[in-house]
Order: structure tokens, then C-alpha cells, then sequence
């Protein structure tokens, strides 16, 4: 009887390696996942955007604003800031801010010089050498 036995274990049809483990997702379910993963980036984006607060500190401020600023060194720095309708004089440096003035009466900006047209600097400079 043992070799009977032994006959129909060697007959039994072999079982597929890795049969019960699970499938993998098809390009259908990385799709999706992709899309879940996408919008909720982009659902947190907004939701950002909307709370008060949320930006910590990143928007510009209407109270505060820099009106100049002087390099003195390689951490050194002057700066004019504008405080409500107050403008300061203040020292920043790798140790610290300090004020160093009360204006009494606010800087006039300056606005900005336009940089001219790349191109037309390119044109006159290629008439010159030619």
C-alpha cells in the first residue's frame, strides 16, 4: 500500500507556485491611484490658500513693507523699513536686529529705472560692430 500511496501523491496534479498570493493593480488601478493622489495635492493647495493664516507669514504685508537696503558686509545689512506710516533705520547682522533710528520724516522711493529691450540693445550693438 505504501507505494500506492506514494503512486498518487507523484500523480496529483502540481499546484502553481504563488497561486493564493494577490494580483497586482492593472494600469487601470495606478491611474486611479494617481488621480486620488493629484487631486489631494491639489485639494490641500487650496484649502491653504483659504484659510487665514495658513500662508505663515509668506504674504507680503500692507503694515510692513522694506523701503531700502544697504549691504555692509557679508551678513551685515541696513535697512529702511516702513511700519504703518513710520519709517525706521534698523542693523541686521548674524546677531541680532537693531533699531538704530526713527525717521523724521519718510524716504522718498525712488522708482525703479526700466531695463531697456534686450533686443533693441542687441540691434544697436550688432550695427556698431558691423
Amino acid at each position: 500500500m505504501h507505494a500506492f500511496t506514494l503512486l498518487a501523491t507523484v500523480a496529483a496534479p502540481a499546484q502553481k507556485i504563488g497561486q493564493h498570493a494577490p494580483s497586482t493593480p492593472g494600469i487601470g488601478g495606478a491611474l486611479v491611484g494617481l488621480i486620488l493622489v493629484l487631486g489631494l495635492i491639489l485639494g490641500l493647495a487650496w484649502l491653504l490658500k483659504r484659510l487665514p493664516g495658513a500662508g505663515l507669514g509668506i504674504r507680503p504685508s500692507e503694515q510692513l513693507r522694506v523701503v531700502s537696503m544697504l549691504s555692509v558686509g557679508a551678513k551685515e545689512r541696513v535697512m529702511v523699513i516702513e511700519v504703518g506710516k513710520e519709517q525706521l533705520l534698523i542693523g541686521v547682522s548674524a546677531g541680532g536686529i537693531t533699531a538704530l533710528h526713527t525717521l523724521p520724516e519718510p524716504l522718498v522711493v525712488a522708482p525703479a529705472p526700466t531695463m531697456p529691450n534686450f533686443a533693441e540693445l542687441l540691434a544697436k550693438r550688432l550695427r556698431k560692430e558691423s
